[in-house]
């Protein structure tokens, strides 16, 4: 694979860790002080210049980010890619949090200059041709596969990203990652998601698993709370029982990997 100028060495590559030169544009999507607040105020927690670089995001691509929450993403992803390549956004097609999806559309709304044209679309039960076939770079999802899996329909999402996705092309995903020694439950009841789980359902979708990250690591996360990784903030179930203690451990230990559609 031919690298672009600004990628000095190929991200983390299995068992490997070596290090990748950030894109100076991303650099400045990021550092944008027109970014939402609270959003910024996660940067340390979510790494989003390291995560994006890990997926070999690039300017001119195509990029699908699949269930795209209150807009963490959007607000790095559109201005990035804005001019240059494509940004698809694929909602849940029936949601039990219509206020997130209004939260999403206010905010870029009230930043649509600064991010550019985004295409929205739907992915979910009843809804998986999101994209024609090979025609994307990239479709990513950060901190969903428990609902999927919750539904019941993981494999389907998954069969969707490998369809819509060129030969060569990536996926990424994040997930709250589970303890290794407790079996998956398969609905993810608690929100994590064993990583050794998430690569089979993958695996058995098509792809080939080609990197794992270690930047969204948090020994501190024990995995056992009350409410699962909802005790943890951002939402912090507990509300102001214990706050100062969830606060102190921080977001939640997720893994970060990433799948190569194999060219025929």
């Amino acid at each position: 694979m031919r690298l672009t100028p600004w990628i000095v060495l190929s991200a983390l590559l299995i068992g490997t860790q070596v290090s990748a030169a950030v894109d100076p544009a991303l650099t400045r999507s990021i550092a944008d002080p027109a970014r939402t607040p609270a959003f910024i105020a996660r940067d340390s927690s979510r790494h989003p210049a390291e995560e994006l670089t890990f997926f070999g995001v690039e300017p001119t691509m195509t990029v699908v980010e699949f269930w795209p929450g209150g807009g963490y993403w959007t607000e790095i992803l559109g201005p990035y890619l804005k001019g240059h390549g494509h940004y698809i956004v694929a909602f849940e097609p029936s949601t039990n949090e219509p206020d997130v999806d209004d939260a999403w559309h206010g905010r870029v709304r009230a930043q649509a200059a600064r991010l550019g044209p985004i295409k929205e679309t739907l992915v979910g039960p009843g809804h998986y041709d999101f994209a024609p076939a090979n025609s994307v770079d990239r479709v990513l999802t950060f901190r969903n596969l428990h609902n999927w899996m919750e539904g019941g329909y993981a494999e389907e999402m998954l069969r969707a990203a490998f369809h819509a996705l060129k030969p060569g092309g990536i996926l990424g995903i994040e997930a709250h990652r589970g303890r290794t020694d407790r079996p998956q439950d398969p609905k993810a009841a608690d929100g994590y998601v064993r990583e050794d789980f998430a690569i089979a359902l993958a695996e058995k979708a098509g792809f080939k698993l080609v990197g794992k990250s270690e930047i969204n690591a948090n020994p501190r996360d024990t995995k056992d709370w009350v409410d699962g990784v909802w005790t943890l903030p951002p939402t912090l179930s507990q509300k102001e029982k214990d706050r100062d203690v969830y606060l102190a451990i921080g977001e939640a230990d997720n893994f970060v990997i990433k799948f190569v559609k194999p060219r025929r």
